[in-house]
């Protein structure tokens, strides 16, 4: 199973305490489900009632915005990193 950096912005962190950390996962959602075992209420601000991203939340892998809020099923590869920020909009 390869293993899988996970890294949650420094905004993030501020309310919940959670270090960059390698998980061993195949898709988006399981690296993102082990990561947040170390920051459980994290979690409700990562993920809505569905399970699924939240709006004002971006994922990135490999310095590539992950689209798809629902799915999640991106397979990931050895060495691979994913970065969690808050994502901002304004007008």
């Amino acid at each position: 199973m390869p293993h899988i950096q996970v890294d949650f912005a420094a905004h993030l962190q501020r309310h919940v305490p959670c270090p960059k950390q390698t998980v061993s996962a195949t898709n988006l959602r399981d690296a993102l489900d082990a990561a947040l075992l170390a920051a459980p209420a994290l979690r409700h601000y990562v993920f809505d009632e569905q399970h699924h991203i939240r709006k004002h939340v971006a994922v990135f892998i490999n310095q590539t915005l992950v689209r798809d809020r629902i799915q999640l099923n991106v397979t990931l590869n050895e060495g691979d990193s994913i970065h969690v920020i808050q994502a901002l909009s304004g007008g």
